[in-house]
């Protein structure tokens, strides 16, 4: 393939472009954000969504393309997400992937949202070298545990049976009056709080499982707050939030001992949390297992890590036609 991977990103409430070259060097990293219009209603809107990412979508293409210093006649291939995500969002993207694609006369390849999540750990400076990997995709609609035999090569080992970590941290922030998005704001509270000053649960399930379950402390903390309202909310934040990460961290490093992973990649928005970070970072060191952590800009929905996903696709021979549909429920082993 002749030109560089144009990816567009529409799954939620971010409409992303990014330009990416075959060698992963991201050219242009473009992300228009829709918090403010969803803040007042306290989650994603989707009938909103869709219309701004109508508005929106060719202006961040416009300008990824600008500030990669190309033109649409240096694109030689378009990927993007066709799932899983809001439908409607979906289809923005998708179409207007379609169209360019039509348009410029290149291949059009359809990325796993989550998957792409994954690949966003093959935008490190040092990226994954060894298989399998061990991969954690934590966000605010996915807690996955997968194994990563090789490119396209992918295993769920477990999922949450309930909330995802991601809208657990939602929820508590609610409880704690602190609004929308939760996720970044435990995140600056928890760092002036005590975890130790409020014993929460930890939901390990039964022996030997992967899988996971924030339900029952999103409801600890509810009860918590209501009985305890003395309690200052930075120690609750950091309670909740280390009560979330012991259970991250402690499945994802089993479930790589277990598979004899060569390596462990945390993805996802909730990976940009800091405790979750530095939790991963030490357990990695302890048990002296390599660990890739993308960027922050790389672990909140972003195109660029669509591109890199969409590159490694299209070299194993990927390619989809105009009937590409969106899939809001795709499943995580799907499309690979």
């Amino acid at each position: 393939m002749d030109g560089v991977i144009l990816g567009l990103e529409t799954s939620c409430d971010e409409t992303a472009a990014a330009v990416v070259t075959p060698e992963l060097e991201v050219l242009s990293n473009v992300i228009s954000s829709q918090v403010e219009v969803h803040a007042k209603y306290g989650g994603v809107v989707p009938e909103l969504a869709s219309r701004k990412h109508l508005e929106n979508i060719m202006v961040v293409v416009q300008r990824a393309l600008e500030e990669a210093g190309v033109s649409l006649e240096d694109v030689g291939c378009v990927a993007v997400t066709y799932g899983p995500g809001l439908v409607g969002a979906l289809l923005v993207g998708v179409s207007a992937a379609k169209g360019l694609a039509y348009g410029l006369g290149v291949p059009l390849v359809g990325v796993n949202h989550l998957q792409g999540h994954i690949y966003s750990g093959f935008l490190a400076d040092r990226p994954p070298d060894r298989w399998p990997l061990v991969c954690l995709v934590v966000s605010g609609g996915h807690t996955d545990l997968v194994l990563m035999e090789g490119h396209g090569r992918f295993r769920l080992l477990g999922s949450t049976r309930d909330d995802a970590a991601g809208e657990a941290f939602d929820k508590a922030a609610r409880t704690l009056g602190l609004g929308y998005p939760g996720g970044p704001a435990i995140d600056a509270l928890a760092r002036r709080g005590d975890p130790g000053a409020v014993s929460f649960p930890r939901a390990y399930l039964e022996p030997g499982s992967l899988d996971f379950s924030f339900s029952g402390l999103k409801t600890a903390v509810l009860l918590y707050v209501r009985e305890h309202p003395e309690t200052p909310p930075e120690d609750v934040a950091a309670a909740f939030e280390r009560a979330v990460v012991d259970v991250l961290v402690d499945k994802t490093f089993a479930a790589a001992r277990r598979y004899g992973a060569g390596g462990v990649v945390l993805a996802g928005g909730v990976a940009a949390n800091t405790g979750l970070r530095e939790a991963f970072i030490a357990r990695s060191e302890a048990e002296g297992l390599p660990l890739v952590i993308p960027a922050l800009e790389y672990c909140t929905d972003n195109a660029a890590m669509i591109a890199a996903c969409g590159w490694h696709r299209f070299r194993r021979g990927a390619r989809d036609g105009l009937d590409l549909d969106a899939v809001p429920g795709l499943e995580l082993e799907e499309g690979c």
